[in-house]
């Protein structure tokens, strides 16, 4: 028996695993703020102004949940993982394939290299995808059964 299997459970050495995942997720977080008042696609769409404001402002606070519930190795913050990566697939997509390249160019002011476009948006999918499997793999990680970030109840 290790000295870590006898501390309480939110003592316990964090595997790396979920070290990385808690820095990803605070990566997006801060990405997500740092883009607050710029133009954002959805499904298709390109969100500007208020829109744009209010969207990144509700996707600001989705990531800090899901950064606050690595943190606390939330178990529901498990399937809401899934499921924001679930979102962000189908909206990437989505976006790729219904919206014009000319709509980019005019929002960034300068052309968009189409093969470039489609790379980049494909890796980024596949990353997501492969994030999600690895989340998908490691539900045990997830610990904490309180539906609540700072009480278990």
């Amino acid at each position: 028996m290790l000295a870590t299997d006898q501390l309480p459970e939110d003592e316990q050495a964090r595997p790396q695993a979920l070290i990385m995942l808690t820095g990803l997720y605070l990566f997006l977080l801060l990405v997500s703020l740092g883009s607050y008042g710029q133009p954002i696609a959805l499904f298709g769409l390109m969100l500007e102004d208020t829109a744009a404001r209010i969207f990144i402002a509700v996707n600001s606070l989705c990531c800090l949940y899901l950064f606050l519930g690595l943190w606390q190795r939330q178990r529901l913050t498990w399937y809401l993982l899934l499921s924001y990566n679930l979102f962000e697939i189908v909206n990437t997509l989505v976006t790729l394939i219904w919206l014009p390249r000319q709509e980019l160019e005019r929002v960034q002011g300068m052309p968009v290299d189409p093969h470039s476009l489609v790379i980049t948006n494909l890796a980024t999918v596949a990353a997501i995808a492969w994030v999600s499997h690895l989340i998908y793999r490691r539900r045990e990680l997830f610990t904490n059964r309180s539906p609540y970030l700072f009480f278990n109840g």
